[in-house]
């Protein structure tokens, strides 16, 4: 972490300096008449695009909640290990993994092959395969989630704070009229001190993060279309007293003919989330008819779990709803045929665009995904840094994610629902009479890198370049996250995570990987391109960063060599890799990197770099990678940024 750069400061270093547009974006007693980005639900979706666009004082965000306060209790738990890795870019991972329960292995149990009532343990696995990611797959209450968010936003430069008790009722575009704000939103405020007072807002962008029901998505005509499985399922978060061994793991139960258990242990050590499966509705049933109470999920529990006994001592907090996958067609107001001739305006996020059932774990984590995704991108536009056509690849790349998590979990959720069929059973048998434990428990681990949110790769376009260079770098996939790896910072010895240079703060990064004989001199690969990038008038970082602004304020450049820490020498690498910043123009020393000899974790052997040449990786503000080249590809740099930003005045 680096602070201290335009002069000392005592006290907490998360808590930066507030710019003097503060005041504007702190909620107070009144919206203000226009905004940059009017973000309505203050979900995961929503608290995550707030304290992303909470970093740029330029721009003007409010975030407005119909609730009026924050989450005390949430329902999602389950933070897979790519969203951990999100969690690092806020500067919050170490918090979460402090108070989170940490996954580490998964049980499976089913019926005993000679006396189905009885359950027993079939089988343990590792929950995620090593070496996936630095951080692991971890259970914490979403309201702690959001109180991170909250914090980061409260130590942000400007200040932000969700404006509570507000309710949309009505959003309305009209570029003609106002070509600037062109979004008018009118909320009404519902407070004990301001009941049903009317308030209006124009605003250059709307995103609807506000659930299920999204009255962002019924306003702009989006519809939310899929299938519901008639399948009722009840949750619970309880203190029990059990003799059932695997309570604090992470149990997949499966019983021959009351139904199946999703045992999640919670943080604390005591606490634990039970997913239970109850009747089949009929159609056209919903799951409000059945009038189904808590007694009843415990009920349910007890006969699924026999011969085991469960004792509930205390039910923190229950519900009870309907399996169901359902996607929209596009995540923003730009019909499909006019894309070409008008960028969006109004976007939509999470459970406002797609909703599936909450076994696979996957509902909070993709929705922080979907705003991380459009965060930077609102930032860029909105300070001139690339045209508002950028803004389209948001609902291009999240649709498609959407749907293979819908594809997923309509399967998952079937399986989950479905009887064991009997031991020896497969093929047409199995479909006929339940899925084999067997396949079962396959298909778990062989989707198990997407529930862990790492086997997403966005597809080529503007902001994704092609295969072209690949082989330079075969475990760092163009498309996908930036797998990080642990190396040795030049300059103090310190072994660092080098995916955790990537913050949340709108950046590009350039990661230069030299070759086997460079050690960073003027004639070398890694001198020569930084010669090209700090002289050349093609040059992105002379393009596209403004005259006042740090030399890395745009695209950060950071360098990796293959020899031991002790035998290069800082003095010899080129001044831009340790640039002068600040008012007070102190020299960045956290740039120039070394593979990690002592541990034995080479990040060129094992992210399959080309020793003999090296190469370029451009990884994007959202910490996935938008393309690879030669060290020497100094036209195909200019191309690529050249494809989607905008030269700095």
């Amino acid at each position: 972490m680096q602070f201290h750069l335009n002069g000392f400061r005592p006290g907490d270093p998360e808590l930066v300096e507030p710019a003097q547009v503060a005041s504007r974006t702190c909620s107070g007693t009144s919206l203000p008449a226009t905004v940059d980005v009017l973000i309505v639900g203050c979900g995961p979706a929503g608290l995550t695009l707030a304290a992303q666009l909470s970093a740029f004082p330029s721009i003007e965000t409010r975030i407005v909640e119909q609730k009026t306060g924050p989450l005390e209790l949430g329902q999602a738990d389950g933070i897979a290990c790519r969203t951990m890795e999100m969690f690092e870019a806020f500067g919050f991972a170490e918090r979460v993994l402090k108070e989170a329960y940490w996954v580490n292995e998964t049980v499976f149990w089913g019926p005993e092959e000679e006396r189905t009532d009885t359950i027993v343990r079939r089988d343990r696995i590792q929950d995620t395969e090593d070496g996936l990611s630095e951080f692991p797959h971890v259970i914490l209450n979403q309201a702690r989630i959001h109180d991170f968010f909250l914090d980061v936003m409260r130590k942000s430069p400007t200040r932000l704070e969700p404006d509570y008790g507000r309710t949309l009722v009505d959003l309305k575009l009209d570029r003609r009229a106002n070509p600037i704000h062109p979004v008018t939103a009118t909320l009404e405020r519902r407070t004990d001190e301001h009941e049903c007072q009317i308030e209006t807002v124009k605003a250059r962008y709307v995103v609807g993060c506000d659930g299920a029901r999204s009255a962002v998505r019924q306003l702009i005509g989006r519809q939310l279309v899929g299938d519901s499985a008639n399948q009722a399922w009840g949750v619970m978060d309880v203190l029990a007293v059990t003799d059932f061994p695997d309570v604090r793991f992470k149990s997949l139960i499966r019983s021959a003919r009351e139904g199946s258990l999703l045992i999640i242990p919670r943080e604390g050590g005591y606490l634990a989330r039970f997913y239970i499966e109850l009747d089949k509705l009929n159609e056209n049933e919903r799951v409000a008819n059945r009038n189904i109470s808590s007694n009843m999920l415990v009920a349910a529990a007890q006969r699924i779990l026999h011969p085991y006994s469960l004792d509930v001592k205390e039910i923190a907090w229950w519900s009870v709803y309907e399996i169901g996958q359902r996607l929209c067609d596009k995540f923003d107001d730009v019909p499909a045929a006019e894309v070409e001739s008008r960028p969006p305006h109004v976007f939509i996020a999470g459970d406002a665009c797609h909703t599936h059932s909450p076994k696979a774990g996957q509902g909070m984590n993709v929705s922080m995904r979907d705003s991380f995704n459009l965060g930077w991108k609102l930032a860029a536009v909105l300070e001139g840094r690339s045209p508002p056509k950028l803004l389209h690849t948001y609902s291009a790349e999240r649709q498609r994610v959407a749907r293979e998590l819908i594809d997923f979990d309509r399967v998952w959720a079937q399986m989950m629902s479905a009887r064991p069929a009997h031991e020896g059973n497969a093929g047409a048998d199995a479909a006929s009479n339940g899925f084999d434990p067997v396949e079962f428990q396959s298909y778990f681990e062989k989707h198990a890198r997407f529930t862990a949110g790492t086997s997403i790769q966005y597809h080529p376009s503007e902001i994704v370049g092609p295969q072209t260079h690949q082989d330079l770098a075969k475990g760092l996939v163009i498309g996908m996250r930036f797998h990080s790896v642990r190396v040795i910072r030049l300059a103090d010895a310190k072994p660092v995570q080098l995916g955790h240079t990537v913050k949340a703060d709108g950046r590009w990064r350039l990661f230069a990987f030299a070759n086997a004989e460079d050690t960073g001199d003027a004639e070398s690969s890694i001198g020569k391109l930084c010669t090209f990038l700090e002289e050349s008038p093609a040059s992105p970082i002379r393009l596209y960063t403004p005259a006042h602004a740090d030399i890395d304020a745009v695209i950060d450049v950071r360098a990796i060599f293959q020899q031991y820490h002790r035998n290069l020498s800082l003095e010899r690498m080129p001044s831009s890799l340790f640039p002068g910043k600040g008012v007070y123009g102190l020299r960045d020393y956290e740039k120039i990197f070394c593979a990690d000899h002592k541990s034995g974790e080479d990040i060129f052997e094992m992210r399959g770099i080309d020793r003999c040449t090296g190469c370029m990786i451009i990884v994007r503000p959202d910490q996935h990678i938008a393309h690879v080249l030669p060290l020497e590809a100094y036209d195909g740099l200019i191309a690529f940024f050249g494809g989607f930003m905008t030269p700095s005045l």
